[in-house]
Formats: C-alpha cells, structure tokens, sequence
C-alpha cells in the first residue's frame, strides 16, 4: 500500500471541539450541550407524518431534520463516494453549527480492506471536504472478516497501524469493528496511538461496553462515538416501515446512560456523538425522545457538567 495519504487543505475542524462553541443552550429538542444526538441518515420509509410533517417535499428533509438535530450520520456514503452536487446541497440545506458525520466507502473498509485504495480514500476525503467546518468524523465500519483475509487480530492490525499513522491529522476518524475477539485493550491501544475514536455500538455482533469481559479504556480519541444499531435481521422480521416503536430500549438505555456518564466525566472526551439506527426501536422521532430526557437529565448533572457546555 502506497504510505502516500492525500494532502487537504486545512479546515477549521477545531470549532468542532472548542468548548466555548458550546455555551449557549441548545435550540433543538433533540440536542443537548457538547453531547451531539443524531441518526443515521436522515430519511427512511415511514418518517413521513412520524417525524416530518406530512406533505413535506423530500428536497426539504434534511433542512427540517437540522432544525430538531444538531448532526446527521450519512449512512449512503458507504455504497459509494456522493457526488460534489450532492454534498454541496447537504451544505446549503444546514446550519453552520451542524455537523455532518459519513461512513467510509465499503470499497476501502470491506472490498480492499485498506490496501491499494489511496486514490478512493482520497477522492472520498476530497469530496466530503466540500463541507468545510460541518464535516464531522468519518467512520470505518469494517465487516467481521473471513479467516483466509485476515486470520488473527495481528494480521488486521499490520495493515491498520500504517494506515491510521497517515491519515490526515486535520481530519476526525472512527473504527468500528464487528469482530468480538479482536475488541481488546490491544486493539484501542492502536487507536488511541493515532487519536482514532473507537466507535461503542449497540449491536448483534460485539458485546456492548457493560456486557465486555475484558474491562479496558474505550476512550481512544478527544471525543466519543456511540452508534445504536440493534439487530437489522431481528427487526426487519417485523417490520420494514419505520413509523412506530417496535423493541422497548428503556433497560439497555439505562446502561448506556451509565456510559454517558463515564464519558462526561473523562477529562479526555471534549465531545460525544451518538446516533440511531432504524433498527434500534424504531420509529426514530419516539425513540429519540425517549433517549434524549434521560441522558439530559441523569448525564449532565453529573461530575464534569461544565466542561460539556453549562
């Protein structure tokens, strides 16, 4: 693999970690002071008369979903680089002050795994720079990986370091992995080495932060990021159409309350991010009203409220 990482233009991507940024109260509903509430992507069959009003023209989606949250995961960005038309409208349809997270082509996570993909990860980077100061993290979801590609966890591990070691230091990362023998203290220890977050999921595939056997510091980077996925194969047994609660998550978010407020009190995590998925619940706007009281009320109140934005 060519060592060479593309060289982009510095960004005013500090603002997204200046604390003083975060002062003032949150407008949005769905948004809390130095805590980032979101969903990935910002569309889904049924949100029409569940989360957008009804009526309401697609081309005017994403402008509303800014006006009741303050970040977006764009899930698509993984099937394939967005057009500059494209993410060039996902600028003008925001705020300033929102952010924009995307997930990594599958071609660099899954399809090459991180070998001989410069011109794709730079054509990626290049294009999601159109952004400017609301580009967000950028996630590596990487697949859980047949033995023949990579045995053991050293074997990933040889081709993350040199990969992670030249990744352009203006830029923020996340690595999430699907494989539950290689989420270990060795594995965060790489990230943290390359302030690379290492994303907490709430998935099928690997046992979330309370259930691990292995106690470790998941904290790799100066902010966290937390992604409720649940189990798509699960829940799309019952339903396709996201428009109503289907699985209760009021026990499994109180734990992640608990994580929460773990990370508050890390001097370490500047910021957290977290986003839902369709197949967490789900109809997303009930959902996140329901993760977003307990966190405000039970999360900020503890330790380190100041840092975060009060």
């Amino acid at each position: 693999m060519n060592s060479k990482r593309p060289t982009v233009e510095s960004l005013s991507q500090r603002t997204l970690f200046d604390l003083q940024r975060v002062s003032e109260p949150a407008s949005r509903p769905f948004s809390l002071p130095g805590m980032l509430l979101g969903t990935s992507s910002f569309t889904a069959a049924g949100w029409q008369g569940s989360f957008y009003p009804i009526g309401m023209r697609s081309k005017d989606f994403l402008s509303y979903y800014a006006s009741q949250f303050q970040t977006v995961e764009i899930d698509s960005t993984f099937d394939g680089t967005p057009t500059a038309s494209t993410v060039t409208s996902w600028n003008e349809k925001t705020p300033q002050d929102f952010i924009i997270a995307a997930k990594v082509l599958q071609t660099i996570t899954h399809e090459k795994a991180l070998v001989d993909c410069d011109s794709e990860f730079e054509e990626f980077v290049k294009t999601m720079d159109i952004l400017g100061s609301k580009l967000g993290p950028m996630v590596f979801q990487f697949p859980l990986f047949d033995r023949w590609k990579f045995p053991k966890q050293d074997s990933f591990l040889a081709v993350l370091a040199p990969f992670l070691k030249n990744l352009p230091a203006d830029h923020k990362f996340v690595v999430e992995i699907r494989n539950k023998n290689w989420l270990d203290a060795k594995f965060a220890d790489v990230l943290r080495e390359h302030r690379v977050a290492l994303a907490l999921t709430d998935t099928s595939f690997v046992p979330r932060p309370w259930e691990m056997k292995q106690k470790f510091d998941l904290v790799t980077a100066d902010f966290a990021y937390v992604r409720w996925l649940g189990d798509r194969k699960g829940i799309e047994k019952q339903t396709t159409t996201w428009d109503k609660t289907v699985i209760d998550r009021t026990s499994d978010l109180k734990h992640w309350v608990d994580v929460f407020k773990s990370l508050v009190s890390n001097s370490k995590v500047l910021k957290i991010f977290a986003f839902s998925n369709n197949h967490y619940a789900l109809c997303r706007r009930r959902h996140n009203a329901y993760w977003t009281k307990p966190l405000a009320r039970r999360t900020l109140r503890v330790g380190r409220t100041e840092k975060l934005g009060s």
